[in-house]
């Protein structure tokens, strides 16, 4: 047996994939995109008995019928990466659904063991699953594991080590009848002798996939030695049994295969003769309900940010204390001006503000992975699927604007899930206006020197007012630019479940670390080339009106004077904030050349509260950054609608702005 083992992980969302891979890795891991592909990759590994595994976690998915771009990259990985094993892990309460995937994988010809999780949540549902009848009838190995803990992992790993030293395959293979079978054996002989099976996987899949049109096996097929003689011969046995069967025959392999599903269920599985009511169906008798639901998410995010903060403050004023005291001892060692300045009011007093930050980032990220390993945040898209259908909306589009709460790209990214072309650019379009963790350090700079004792309810209304803007400005293209009803969104709700602590870590790790390797590579840059606009011309004032970047900002300042913050450096920061929007806080920082604590002083010298929510609201509309630019031109393959972000956007947030402050003002507020 080769020194390396090659797992994959496979299985339906919400089965607790994820979770297996987290526990078996830990910090061992490596989060990238696939090659060519926009959809993440997650690498990990670890040894067990001297022996190395490496462990990739394929896309969760339903079926390997490649219809999405999740289900192509986990089927193209097994069949041309041939990795040793493939772990298909199994929801214990949701064993039919799941066992569609397992079934393919069997005909795939994958070295597969089964994995079933989430036996204790089955247990309650008095659902007895026989594991050892279970993997006679599959031909493959079952396990019964608890990806959350240690439960089964010693098993399921020592029978990885025994399958890739085997390489079995599945013994029993699922049959579709008298006249679908004799179809399949036509195709198997007359297929070409150059296509790939050396891998082991069955010519009986390849005349399967033909037979179901699948089109990437179809693209392979044609560019071979008498590939089109085949394809002809596959549509000719479509349409007879097409005609045989009175539907696509695609549906009747899908019933072949729910048929022998029906049977191992039946043969390895007991239920409880009266379905209990489980606590999961009490809480969602709640959490869902028509009324309620959507009261009840509102409190969960309200309750979040106050909790971010309340426990973040005394973090956040040490690294601040810190940082002050930093830049105050390297001004008094560093007798060379002008390094003195660069260091201190540059890089400490720039990369420093928006590092004083962290510890409220790392705290959103950390409440938003416990919400989502508990399972609410699936009831989230759920509640607000019916709210956003009613008004034309696609429910699916809910799922990327939620995820637009940690980060626009891999939100815009999401919108692959859409089927529907104007419903991806719709979302695309709406999504930037969810407020970020990149917005975040604006807001908590801001809420902290003018709205000290409300700060978590000035950001939650916010992120309040991302939502109905973003839902808002959906329905007006929805009635305008994208004409025509959504498709009806069908979600299944996982069990709710106690996440764990060291899960909701490594999540909080992956997300809060790009807000690290931001502040160390770009917010550093600009934060230096900030400083050098701010000392030149030589000898002007550092900083002061007359530099460069004074010019600038004196410029472009009355565009924003009726919004309330019509000064240079509110403008500066701005703009610098189209790259990555912490940097507005680094601009202030270099620009005021002070520490996070002097930063607040200094901001109440040119802002009062009206003027600090107006310039929250607009940095929460206003144009996204480049890179949220750069991959909307990527998912549509056109400038059109990067440019028609960039100007629509903008044209919002200084809209609202205005109003807000203006109407501020009428309302007698200064």
């Amino acid at each position: 047996m080769a020194k390396q083992i090659m797992m994959a992980l496979a299985g339906n969302p919400n089965c607790g994939k994820t979770t297996l891979f987290n526990n078996l890795t830990g910090m061992r891991q490596h989060v990238g995109n696939w090659p060519g592909k926009t959809v993440e990759r997650k690498d990990g590994k670890f040894t067990y008995m001297g022996k190395k595994i490496n462990v990739i976690d394929l896309p969760g998915t339903y079926s390997l019928t490649a219809y999405s771009i999740e289900e192509l990259i986990a089927r193209d990985y097994i069949v041309e990466e041939n990795p040793d094993v493939v772990i298909n892990i199994v929801d214990a309460t949701n064993l039919e659904r799941n066992l569609y995937l397992t079934i393919q994988l069997i005909e795939l010809g994958a070295n597969i063991i089964v994995a079933i999780n989430m036996n204790r949540f089955a247990e309650k549902k008095e659902l007895k699953i026989d594991d050892k009848k279970l993997s006679n009838l599959l031909g493959v190995p079952v396990i019964k594991i608890e990806a959350v803990d240690r439960i089964g992992k010693t098993e399921l790993i020592e029978s990885v080590l025994k399958a890739a030293k085997s390489r079995s395959k599945g013994t029993k293979k699922i049959t579709y009848g008298s006249e679908i079978e004799e179809h399949l054996a036509e195709l198997e002989k007359i297929l070409p002798e150059s296509i790939n099976t050396n891998k082991g996987f069955s010519t009986k899949w390849i005349a399967l996939k033909l037979i179901e049109k699948d089109k990437e096996v179809i693209k392979k097929i044609l560019g071979l030695k008498n590939g089109k003689e085949v394809l002809m011969k596959a549509e000719r046995i479509q349409e007879h049994l097409s005609q045989i069967f009175g539907e696509d025959v695609d549906a009747a392999i899908a019933d072949a295969r729910y048929g022998f599903i029906a049977g191992l269920i039946k043969e390895s599985m007991t239920r409880p003769k009266i379905d209990k009511i489980t606590m999961s169906d009490y809480i969602d008798r709640i959490v869902t309900n028509r009324f309620l639901g959507i009261p009840v998410f509102l409190f969960a995010l309200w309750l979040l940010f106050q909790l971010t903060f309340s426990i973040s403050a005394p973090f956040m004023d040490w690294i601040g204390f810190f940082f002050g005291w930093l830049a105050e001892v390297v001004s008094n060692l560093i007798a060379t001006e002008w390094l003195s300045s660069l260091l201190a009011d540059g890089i400490i007093g720039g990369v420093g503000s928006v590092l004083v930050f962290v510890p409220v980032i790392f705290m959103l990220f950390l409440s938003i992975a416990l919400l989502e390993d508990c399972g609410y945040l699936a009831r989230a898209a759920f509640i607000m699927d019916r709210l956003m259908h009613k008004i034309g909306l696609h429910g699916k589009s809910f799922i990327p604007m939620l995820l637009g709460f940690g980060c626009n790209v891999p939100a815009i990214m999401a919108t692959r899930t859409l089927e529907s072309r104007k419903d991806r650019i719709l979302t695309m379009l709406i999504n930037p206006f969810m407020s970020c963790g990149a917005r975040l350090p604006v807001y908590a700079l801001f809420a902290a020197a003018f709205f000290s004792e409300h700060q978590g309810w000035v950001i939650f209304s916010l992120y309040l007012l991302g939502i109905m803007v973003a839902i808002i400005m959906g329905l007006i293209f929805k009635k305008t630019l994208f004409k025509g009803l959504s498709s009806p969104f069908v979600m299944e709700l996982p069990p709710y479940r106690l996440p764990t602590l060291k899960g909701a870590l490594i999540h909080m790790w992956e997300r809060g670390s790009v807000f690290l390797k931001k502040a160390g590579t770009l917010i550093f840059l600009v934060v230096i080339v900030i400083w050098f606009l701010s000392s030149l011309p030589f000898g002007v004032e550092y900083a002061s009106q007359n530099s460069v970047i004074g010019r600038i900002g004196t410029f472009i300042a009355p565009i924003f004077k009726p919004l309330g913050f019509g000064t240079w450096q509110a403008s500066v920061a701005l703009g610098f904030g189209f790259a990555a929007k912490e940097v507005i806080v680094g601009s202030f920082g270099t620009l005021y050349g002070v520490s996070e604590e002097g930063l607040g002083k200094a901001l109440a010298q040119t802002f009062t509260p009206l003027s600090a929510y107006a310039f929250m609201v607009f940095v929460l509309l206003y144009v996204p950054c480049m890179a949220v630019i750069a991959v909307i031109k990527r998912e549509t393959n056109s400038w059109k609608w990067p440019i028609f972000t960039v100007i629509y956007t903008t044209v919002i947030a200084w809209s609202m702005a205005f109003i807000v402050y203006q109407g501020g003002l009428l309302l007698g507020f200064t």
